[in-house]
């Protein structure tokens, strides 16, 4: 089962955590446009126009680490911190790898962007960039 933590719980992991991997699972255009975790390593769920699961989305993270670490043997054992916008998709990206495998798999409860405010808006009551930690755009 995916383990749950806060957005300042998983920047505490990668700073305390050598080989500890922030992985967003938002669309490029997402990470791309509305900014992202510094250091994250960008596989993307779904993109646009389908919006369909990557059937072979495993395989990708299991790329993007090897490149990362091309050190390293295995990864089934990485801290692996799973981003989205609001903490949905990063949980089944991360459900995915656990059925693969993979032993230490964290899902950040309200993602990059957070929940709507009142007005609709993000950013302003949760998430990564709601909480001032590092982020940048492309």
């Amino acid at each position: 089962m995916i383990k749950e933590v806060v957005p300042e719980e998983a920047y505490e992991i990668l700073k305390n955590e050598k080989n500890a991997v922030l992985v967003d699972v938002r669309s490029t255009m997402e990470y791309d446009y509305v900014g992202h975790p510094l250091n994250a390593i960008h596989v993307a769920l779904k993109e646009p126009p389908d919006w369909e699961t990557r059937q072979n989305y495993t395989e990708n993270v299991r790329l993007a680490l090897q490149k990362q670490f091309p050190e390293m043997d295995g990864f089934m054992d990485v801290p692996l911190l799973m981003l989205c916008r609001s903490g949905a998709r990063s949980a089944i990206a991360g459900e995915m790898l656990i059925n693969e495998g993979f032993t230490n798999v964290y899902n950040v409860l309200e993602g990059f962007e957070g929940d709507k405010d009142e007005h609709g808006h993000r950013s302003t009551i949760s998430g990564w960039r709601f909480h001032g930690l590092p982020w940048e755009q492309s």
